[in-house]
């Protein structure tokens, strides 16, 4: 969902389109939209991660919504399973895109190579880019625009307060600016709990906030924390390194 925030505001602003997009995959991720819990993803589970797989399939169309064939690169743990890395490669190709498995955390460069041959591959190919909506749309046309075309949705919905601050940023002469929506990470959706690739769901802009200098405007969607937050366990304290230079704890 970040790249929609690249290629709507930063290729514009910058001029610049890049080569080639790489999409980063990993079976965990696709378990948990499938439904696994997350005390449980580190165990095989191919039923979950066949589940969750519709969610890389929206990923993959929205990349080619902007005119982009990625490459995906499936970032393997220890964990995954041939079996498990053997399903998400092959849904990979059933949608067209190139697929590599990623080992460069374990191998180094070694574990990256078929991956980086790939995306040379790519990087040779022609692009079609094109933003997703114009900079003279009104804020909602541009707001349903990313609503509809990148997480599904069927429509979007708007607070009192948020039709009132788009109103005031109109007021101001600053009509034409992209949009940065804000909502969680967990989900397509702006509802956390819908996992996988939820259907039949509203986006609620709750407020519209400015950020002039920057030069967009940020519609607000749900319930979410704006600053990221750090996890109740820190991964150093498992990392150790012993008197030979031996690391332990990586994984």
């Amino acid at each position: 969902l970040g790249a929609e925030k690249f290629f709507d505001i930063k290729c514009r602003k910058c001029d610049y389109i890049p080569d080639a997009v790489v999409i980063v995959a990993t079976v965990r991720a696709l378990k948990y939209h499938g439904g696994a819990d997350l005390k449980e993803l580190k165990q095989e589970n191919t039923k979950a991660l066949q589940n969750g797989l519709e969610n890389l399939g929206k990923h993959i169309e929205n990349m080619k919504t902007f005119g982009f064939s990625p490459v995906v690169s499936i970032n393997k743990f220890e964990t995954d399973t041939d079996a498990e890395i053997e399903i998400l490669a092959g849904y990979c190709k059933t949608r067209g895109v190139e697929v590599a498995v990623n080992e460069s955390w374990a191998r180094g460069g070694e574990g990256a190579i078929d991956l980086a041959e790939k995306v040379v591959k790519a990087v040779e190919k022609p692009v079609n880019y094109k933003a997703l909506y114009e900079l003279t749309d009104s804020y909602e046309e541009k707001i349903k625009a990313v609503a509809t075309k990148m997480y599904g949705a069927d429509g979007v919905e708007y607070s009192g307060k948020a039709k009132k601050q788009i109103r005031t940023i109109e007021n101001l002469g600053l009509k034409n600016l992209p949009i940065c929506i804000a909502k969680t990470q967990k989900s397509l959706s702006d509802n956390a709990k819908l996992r996988g690739r939820p259907k039949g769901f509203m986006i609620t802009i709750r407020e519209v906030e400015m950020a002039a200098g920057a030069g967009f405007i940020i519609p607000i969607a749900g319930s979410i924390m704006r600053m990221p937050g750090l996890p109740p366990r820190p991964s150093a304290e498992d990392i150790d390194i012993d008197s030979e230079g031996n690391i332990s704890g990586l994984f």
